[in-house]
């Protein structure tokens, strides 16, 4: 299912092709690779979502070889700090080539291993917490996560629509329990009375939860 016509998805495109000649670099990798990232559209919406809230500190729970790290690394600006997690140290060392000829790695840590874990060595609240990692995964990130955001700063979350199967039910859903760990991620951000919470309907659904209290 497109969430998004795709006419609309591609007018967007066009309509924010600035002149990134290392994220396109990235781009091109990702569909050389099939390697999943959040797209051009969603890279400058986490950018300008997080220059909205002054981030100054984010942690990613998955960064891949650092292509959301990008954006989020262009919104911290200088003496900003974006903590990046992923399993394989190879992606975390192609990111840093990635963002040093960005201009961008004096602003990023990397801490490789499984993220859930590594938060707990991250000390400190945070303006931003981002979670694009294994969907049966997303109900505990939520968990953790939330007491770890500043009043004021954000949570966000990738793919949560999940191409439209947690809308309806799919009898050929190849991955019934990530749906429904999906489900349950995205019922527990709107429940939670601490959050003002809404999903952007881009690409593939994108949680927006702003902590109020």
């Amino acid at each position: 299912m497109d969430i998004v016509d795709r006419d609309v998805e591609r007018y967007l495109g066009e309509l924010l092709d600035e002149d990134h000649p290392v994220a396109a670099e990235m781009e091109a990798e990702a569909k050389e690779r099939d390697f999943p990232i959040v797209g051009r559209v969603v890279g400058m919406t986490l950018e300008v979502l997080a220059r909205s809230v002054g981030a100054r500190r984010v942690l990613e729970l998955g960064s891949g070889y650092g292509y959301s790290a990008y954006w989020f690394a262009r919104a911290v600006g200088g003496g900003g700090e974006v903590h990046m997690t992923d399993s394989d140290p190879a992606n975390q060392e192609q990111a840093m080539d990635y963002l040093g000829r960005a201009g961008l790695a004096d602003r990023v840590r990397t801490h490789t291993g499984m993220a859930l874990e590594l938060m707990d060595d991250i000390d400190g609240e945070f303006d931003v917490v981002f979670s694009d990692i294994m969907k049966h995964e997303y109900p505990e990130a939520w968990r953790k996560a939330r007491d770890r955001i500043r009043v004021g700063g954000l949570y966000l979350c990738d793919n949560v629509l999940w191409s439209g199967r947690v809308a309806v039910d799919d009898p050929e859903d190849p991955h019934p329990d990530w749906t429904e760990a999906v489900r349950e991620h995205n019922t527990a951000v709107a429940a939670d009375e601490r959050f003002r919470s809404t999903i952007v309907p881009t690409r593939d659904g994108v949680t927006v939860a702003v902590r109020i209290a």
